[in-house]
């Protein structure tokens, strides 16, 4: 690698132009990472931490609004626990609403309605877990938002009053709003539109918006056939995010912007490199003239690519994490997360590398007998 090295040496201020390009790109693409994560966690965290491992829907439900079309019945519910291999099966609700606290806080809340001592009930950092009618257990980022454990919360139009009893240590959000969890019953109620003293339908004591499923240890759930003896539509835990409100729309984006940024550095790599080659083009010629084989002079091409590379990639992933954690903890729903940025980073390192070596493939065509001409 002698020839790549002292090439490094000798053109360094076109080598960190190039650098200084890569290493841009690296920026966009941790800042694009942490706030793809950020507003994965931000959409359907509140799903992500149940310990659940599928949900099964009304059979025919939509699948990019589940959660706020799909009704089931104590009938689907009962069909799910008999199923072989299913450790759990609860009624689990879901409705947005907004609210206001007796501080004078307006807040939009996700109440997810579950069953007092079910496997769906949350665990409280502070305050008592759910048990009280009128009682709720609000997210981490509830109480960030300005609720606090015995504040009275008034939810809008039907004018129920329910009491923050407890407060979860971990961010449970669902379509960026924070969640609430609520006994089922009352849950009901809200979902029926009825107030404190409002009728109901006797069915609506009956229904939920989906049946939650976890499954026996080490054990995987037959969705189809229990679908088919239930009336249902089940969706593992990871495809069910794709109900969340946006989230589908929100990761296609951001995901479409990262491929065409790994495209674009795969294209700018490979330029700097071809215009490199055809400017060396005679002094290639020369080597080759004095007994350089084709596989050496492929290697220390890539060598000298990959060298500007990694040093760029590492630069920008620094400056990228610097920046997110000035970011992270504000409006913007940001998360960065180690994996996330390895796989970007090696992406990066690997498509550039491809671009670079679709550029010097050319050496492997220079003639040596170009070298006694000279310069022309």
């Amino acid at each position: 690698m002698f020839l790549a090295l002292r090439e490094l040496r000798f053109a360094r201020a076109r080598f960190t132009l190039m650098g200084g390009v890569v290493a841009l790109i690296a920026v966009l693409m941790v800042l694009l990472s942490g706030l793809s994560s950020g507003l994965v966690n931000d959409g359907v965290s509140g799903l992500k931490n149940l310990p659940v491992t599928a949900f099964a829907f009304d059979e025919g439900t939509k699948t990019d609004a589940a959660f706020s079309r799909s009704v089931v019945d104590t009938a689907q519910v009962d069909a799910w626990k008999a199923r072989p291999g299913v450790a759990e099966a609860e009624p689990f609700g879901n409705v947005l609403v907004n609210a206001r606290s007796s501080r004078g806080v307006p807040i939009d809340l996700a109440l997810f309605g579950v069953t007092p001592g079910s496997f769906l009930a949350p665990v409280a950092a502070e305050g008592g877990g759910l048990s009280a009618p009128d009682g709720i257990v609000v997210s981490a980022s509830a109480t960030d938002a300005g609720l606090r454990v015995g504040d009275t919360v008034t939810l809008d139009r039907i004018g129920t009053r329910l009491t923050v009893v407890g407060a979860t240590a971990d961010q449970y959000t669902f379509g960026h709003v924070d969640v609430a969890f609520v006994p089922l019953d009352t849950w009901r109620r809200i979902h029926a539109g009825a107030g404190p003293d409002d009728q109901v339908r006797p069915e609506t004591l009956t229904e939920a918006t989906a049946v939650a499923l976890k499954a026996e240890d080490k054990t995987t759930l037959d969705l189809a056939a229990g679908d088919k003896a239930a009336g249902t539509s089940a969706l593992t835990l990871a495809a069910s995010f794709a109900a969340s409100p946006g989230y589908t729309a929100e990761t296609s984006t951001l995901n479409l912007i990262q491929v065409f940024l790994y495209a674009i550095s795969a294209l700018v790599v490979g330029a700097f490199f071809t215009v490199w080659t055809i400017q060396r083009k005679h002094e290639l010629a020369v080597l080759r003239a004095m007994g350089a084989s084709k596989p050496y002079m492929l290697r220390d091409g890539l060598f000298q690519a990959l060298v500007v590379l990694l040093g760029a990639t590492a630069a920008g992933v620094l400056i990228g994490v610097g920046l997110g954690a000035l970011i992270s903890g504000g409006a913007m729903p940001f998360l960065l997360e180690a994996s996330a940025v390895a796989v970007a980073s090696a992406l990066l390192v690997a498509l550039g590398l491809v671009g670079a070596a679709a550029a010097i493939v050319r050496v492997a065509a220079v003639d040596p007998l170009a070298a006694l001409g000279g310069h022309r």
